[in-house]
């Protein structure tokens, strides 16, 4: 190993490695396996924070910015894979964090969301106080969503694009704004993650107001599909609820014509209660 890292610098071509010189002390008949194991130790060096690139000057992977990033992609479901526990501490830790975490951050969200739901419902009757006499009230509510994604797009798409595009000199306009939505449609692929470059200035804050922005964004997410499950012409689940009751009464329907009378409905009984009354006139001896 130590003997590959003294030869010079070599070039790909039509996947072949060729050095530009040989340094005395390769053995040409081991390159193979000495290269193998060369690039091994960089990918194992790069999971746990040491990169080939500036590895002297640059920021470890488990830095306090860097850890708040990967606890938020952890409970938001994102997992972007980039940073990993590689110890068996840190996996068990990571279990039991996420089995805890998950449930809680998704509970916040949805308090949050409730809260969001107040004004929504304002502007709902804003609109059907101001449009009720003109439209529908599919159309209003149609207007109504058309508003919220609206400013659920520009706020965490739009916008967040523009300034990780300045942020990230590697992504152009169209990268961030596939980040904005892998991440806030908790995919989360991986293939860009931001404050990940080697020579990113205030790295630390830089993952810290990331993770802000992805709990933030998670939460008007869930707020706008809350906002459009409260239409019954949209809300899909109705369809497959009506769809399972067909379902349902069509399998009760076989059953009674397989087996007549064992699995009919008990039909229900009605008693008649009389009440007699005593006459005034009559005494206790005559009605007893």
């Amino acid at each position: 190993m130590r003997n590959l890292c003294n030869s010079v610098p070599l070039y790909f071509s039509n996947g072949i490695f060729t050095y530009l010189d040989w340094h005395t002390s390769v053995n040409p008949e081991s390159i193979d396996e000495d290269l193998e194991a060369f690039v091994k130790d960089i990918i194992s060096g790069s999971n746990r924070g040491v990169r080939a690139v500036r590895n002297v000057t640059m920021e470890p992977n488990w830095s306090f910015g860097q850890s708040v990033f990967f606890s938020t992609t952890v409970v938001t479901t994102i997992g972007y894979g980039q940073v990993r526990p590689l110890s068996q501490g840190g996996k068990i830790f990571c279990i039991i964090y996420g089995l805890v975490g998950i449930p809680l951050t998704m509970t916040l969200l949805s308090a949050y969301v409730e809260r969001l739901m107040i004004p929504a419902v304002f502007l709902l009757q804003f609109l059907n106080s101001r449009l009720g006499h003109l439209f529908q009230p599919f159309n209003i509510r149609m207007f109504h969503l058309s508003i919220v994604g609206v400013l659920v797009l520009s706020l965490f798409f739009i916008i967040p694009a523009v300034i990780f595009s300045h942020l990230e000199p590697e992504w152009d306009y169209l990268d961030a704004l596939y980040y904005c939505f892998i991440s806030l449609t908790t995919i989360g692929l991986g293939d860009y993650v931001p404050a990940d470059s080697s020579h990113q200035e205030y790295r630390p804050l830089y993952k810290v107001c990331s993770a802000f922005y992805l709990l933030i964004g998670l939460t008007f997410m869930m707020f706008f599909l809350s906002v459009l499950y409260t239409i019954p012409e949209l809300n899909i689940g109705i369809f497959f609820l009506a769809k399972s009751d067909d379902v349902i009464g069509t399998a009760k329907t076989n059953v009674r014509s397989r087996y007549p009378g064992q699995f009919d409905d008990p039909e229900p009984t009605i008693r008649h209660v009389k009440t007699i009354r005593r006459s005034s006139s009559s005494s206790e001896d005559d009605n007893p």
